[in-house]
């Protein structure tokens, strides 16, 4: 019995069914019955009744049942979804497969037109194969009872009706409507078998039964090619049709023989033949003299006929159902692969023979069995004049195409890249299809050094001079970045954030610098709000190599040789070419979907600029489409996707339109995945080696307008601290550090500005967008803490034009809808939360969260730590990756560096918050607060 939670549908699924035809087809109708009335959904079809044979004690009786008309369109998705549900009745189940089956053949276009019963234009499925029809009989041996169980007539015994027959009423119903839509009319001429609506047309019933008599004949033809006395050297060829029993696939003999009165077929067969030969003569017209003598048995076959019925026309006979049988003594046994280099002796430089301009040879390579031909046996079958050949002691059908690649053997030389390219998917692109690549040993063996990222089987150990210790999967990385620079091959480390991409690249810098070959310096290019991080994290974890800045006006090059060079998308725009003359040995492209869009200005910029190796990171390699791939990876390779253009039509046109079945991604996976390193905090082995919180100080450089308004500021203050004392003095120390954090934060939020614009005026602001990508990207959720609501609110605004949905609770957020917000939002119904710092730095349970941004920094550690524990604390899942935003050169700064280098200092000031700084000289408050350009 249904459940009342249960939907219509899935109340229908669960009544037997059955087909009931109409004509034309496509007005045909599943009827859904039961014996019980409950069972049937009041809102589902046309309700009605329905006579079914049930069965009792004796036997079985007919009976009238409650039932619900579905046109067979109407009930196909039902059927569709239900076949594969459990609870789905048999009958529904055995109907939801022949759905399938009947999906598959419109899909395939075994459509043809004819003429209903009643004259009507009608479609219906065929020519079917002896799959097919291997197919329509398993379900129709399969079909229980109550799937046919309308009694035929009133005979007695009763009976049900034929269950092949319904199968192919059911197929004919489906492909009648399938082809009739909006757009049919218009592309085919007219409305005829293109309109829903039917139309009498006796005029073609003539035609209507020819093409019936071919489709519904209950014989098929082949081909047997034969030589007279096996003569293979000089004898002429002749195509001999056969007959095949559709009924008995066992049943087979020679039209001639059928002529002579074979028995086992049926009064029709030699009309049916005939009309298939007439079927197969459409496509090859040199069967239209089997129709010309009184039996319609054979032909003779010129070398011409022979190299035709090889190349093009086979394929199309087969298509239409006609097989060619080759004689035993032939052996098409011929294969063809394209080889790679097969010639050249492996080169000694890897590294430069990737950056070069060397060429690789291309060929065809012919193979009898499997065995490559020598040069001999393919000029022999390059010079053959007949379409068989004797090599090996043994006769071989030539294929035309073979024939072709013999003669023409050399193909276009190609790069090295677009070889390893073949080797590792296997295939390459030949006049515009894709051709087998065969085996060549010294670029398979190099294949399989690549082939998987994460082997980590390279000896490279972490650098001596890293003061740091990594972990296991960031010295796998590591050595892998190792392995592929080394080659002379670019790479993108796609890790997810908090995983270690920075102190990853820095250890290879390292590793390379304490090699044998002559020292080259590193190009990061980054955003411009992660220069600080980047110049911190070199000096901490790489305290010996020098490092510098080229940003800002007095930006220069002079003297580089060594060490890290630190730049901006944005200047390396401007300074493309001069960065160009510099012979880098790494260069770097951090959040490198700033490039994705390869014909951007700036993606051109970075790829005038040289270097030994290129390495792109991002934890974000794919956002919208595989063109976004093609970008980085052709960075980092050239050439290892081939042209855009290419790209997208042999790969991401299929794999984003969802026609590939999955050959193509896999092989494009195999392609991309020695060059791109992707981990995620998910991953097995990686995630329990992260500690529970991960922090780290985010320095961003103030803008133009934030430099002018904090100078001025400071400068502004000091002057009335310098004459003042007592109350009155720290009452402008105060004024002054919270004046100089809202400088910090945003001037709107300084200025006080009503309609601010936000964009392009934070330093701060700027780097919260490329956080939140980053983390929105990666399907994680965030916390945003502020001291100050007005920024809260600030940055609500500006979220919100991006499109970024936000929830915002401050010290005026009632209790009821404090809670509120804190279940939403432990629900998913937003992705970021801003919070105020006091009002909901403690007491509240955020764990969805793995990621926490103090936007502005407090001046008591321990009440930042009470926030972060809003995401880090019991029920927690995700590691957490606590952010704090610092602008660089400002009392924030100062800050930050007493809490990491001075910890007596830390304690006694920092710990009490602003009251300590009021104390101190003039001199230090000025050396704390004066604005300082970044190292």
């Amino acid at each position: 019995m249904a459940r009342s939670s249960d939907t219509e549908t899935e109340r229908l699924a669960r009544c037997a069914v059955v087909f009931e035809a109409a004509d034309p087809p496509r007005a045909s109708s599943m009827v859904f019955w039961s014996e019980h009335p409950s069972d049937l959904p009041d809102g589902a079809g046309r309700a009605g009744e329905l006579e079914v044979v049930v069965p009792e004690q004796a036997g079985v009786r007919r009976r009238t049942v409650p039932a619900r008309r579905l046109l067979v369109a109407e009930a196909l998705p039902l059927l569709s979804r239900a076949r594969s549900d459990p609870a789905a009745h048999p009958a529904v189940a055995l109907w939801g497969a022949a759905t399938l089956v009947a999906l598959g053949l419109v899909a395939r276009g075994r459509l043809v037109p004819g003429l209903s019963t009643g004259d009507l234009d009608a479609w219906r499925v065929g020519p079917l194969d002896p799959a097919d029809i291997e197919r329509v009989r398993a379900l129709a041996a399969a079909m229980p009872a109550q799937a046919r169980a309308v009694p035929v007539d009133d005979t007695a015994p009763i009976e049900l009706p034929d269950a092949e027959a319904l199968i192919r009423g059911f197929l004919d119903a489906v492909a009648d409507g399938m082809p009739r839509t909006a757009a049919a009319a218009r592309l085919g001429g007219g409305t005829l078998f293109a309109d829903l609506r039917s139309q009498r047309v006796p005029r073609l019933r003539m035609w209507a039964d020819e093409i019936a008599a071919g489709l519904d004949s209950a014989v098929r033809i082949s081909l047997r090619v034969d030589v007279p006395d096996g003569d293979f050297t000089h004898g002429a060829f002749r195509a001999v049709v056969q007959v095949h029993s559709a009924a008995d696939p066992t049943l087979m003999t020679d039209a001639g023989d059928l002529w002579r009165g074979h028995r086992g077929f049926g009064p029709r067969a030699r009309i049916d033949t005939v009309v298939a030969v007439r079927r197969a003569a459409r496509v090859w017209p040199l069967l239209d003299r089997l129709l010309q003598g009184a039996i319609p048995d054979q032909v003779l076959l010129t070398d011409d006929d022979v190299v035709e019925l090889l190349s093009a026309v086979g394929p199309q006979l087969a298509a239409a159902g006609v097989d060619v049988h080759w004689p035993k003594g032939l052996t098409r046994a011929l294969t063809a692969k394209a080889v790679l280099g097969q010639r050249e002796p492996p080169p000694s430089d890897v590294p430069a023979f990737f950056s070069g301009d060397s060429l690789l040879s291309f060929n065809w390579q012919l193979a009898l069995g499997g065995d490559p031909l020598t040069e001999e046996e393919m000029d022999r079958l390059a010079e053959a004049h007949r379409p068989i050949v004797r090599l090996r002691d043994q006769w071989l059908l030539l294929d035309p195409e073979v024939a072709r690649k013999a003669r023409s053997r050399a193909l276009r030389p190609v790069r090295p890249i677009e070889a390893l390219s073949a080797a590792l998917t296997g295939s390459a692109y030949v006049e515009g299809a894709r051709v087998d690549v065969g085996q060549t040993p010294w670029l398979d063996a190099l294949r399989e050094r690549i082939h998987d990222p994460d082997s980590g089987t390279e000896p490279a150990a972490q650098p001596a001079a890293l003061v740091a210790t990594l972990r296991d999967y960031q010295l796998r990385g590591l050595r892998w970045l190792d392995r592929m620079t080394s080659l002379g091959l670019g790479a993108c480390l796609a890790d997810d954030m908090g995983l270690g991409k920075t102190i990853t690249l820095i250890a290879l810098h390292l590793h390379r610098c304490a090699g044998t070959a002559p020292r080259k310096p590193t190009l990061v290019v980054c955003p411009a709000s992660l220069l600080g991080n980047w110049e911190r994290e070199i000096r901490r974890f790489a305290p010996t190599q020098p490092v510098r800045r080229f940003h800002g006006t007095a930006r220069t090059l002079a003297g580089v040789a060594d060490g890290f060079v630190l730049t901006t998308y944005g200047t390396m725009r401007l300074d493309a070419d001069r960065l160009a003359q510099v012979g880098w040995g790494l260069a770097v492209a951090d959040e490198a979907q700033h490039v994705k869009n390869s014909t951007s200005s700036t993606a051109r910029a970075l790829r005038r600029i040289r270097a030994d190796s290129r390495v792109a990171l991002t934890g974000t390699p794919v956002e919208n489409n595989l063109s976004e791939l093609w970008a980085i990876l052709d960075w980092t390779t050239p050439g290892l996707l081939g042209s855009l253009r290419s790209f997208r039509g042999r790969w991401a046109k299929p794999i984003e339109s969802g026609a590939d079945e999955g050959a193509t991604a896999e092989r494009l996976a195999a392609l991309v995945r020695p060059f791109l390193l992707r981990r995620k905090k998910s991953d097995p082995g990686i995630a329990p080696e992260l500690p529970p919180k991960t922090e780290t100080d985010q320095p961003v450089e103030l803008t133009r307008e934030q430099a002018a308004l904090y100078e001025a500021a400071v400068r502004e203050a000091m002057t009335e601290i310098s004459g003042s004392a007592g109350i009155t003095r720290r009452g402008l120390v105060v004024k002054l550090l919270t004046a100089l954090k809202q400088i910090c934060n945003h001037p709107a939020h300084y200025l006080k500005e009503s309609e601010p614009l936000l964009r392009g005026r934070s330093g701060k602001l700027e780097l919260l967008d490329e956080l939140l990508d980053t983390i929105v990207s990666e399907d994680g959720a965030v916390l945003v803490f502020t001291q100050y609501v007005v920024m809260a609110r600030l940055i609500e605004r500006h979220l919100a034009d991006r499109g970024i949905a936000t929830q915002l609770l401050h010290g005026g957020t009632p209790v009821a809808r404090r809670d509120e917000l804190v279940r939403s939002f432990q629900d998913g119904a937003a992705r970021v939360f801003l919070l105020s710092l006091k009002a909901a730095g403690t007491g509240l349970n955020l764990t969805r969260a793995d990621h926490v941004i103090h936007y502005d920094r407090w001046w008591n550690p321990a009440v930042e730590d009470q926030a972060t524990d809003r995401a880090y604390r019991i029920g927690q899942t995700r590691p957490v990756q606590v952010h704090r935003l610092i602008a660089e050169g400002t009392i924030e700064d100062r800050i930050a560096t007493m809490l990491e280098a001075k910890k007596q200092l830390a304690e006694s000031v920092l710990t009490s918050g602003p009251a300590a700084l009021t104390e101190l000289t003039d001199r230090e408050l000025a050396d704390l607060v004066t604005l300082r350009p970044p190292r």
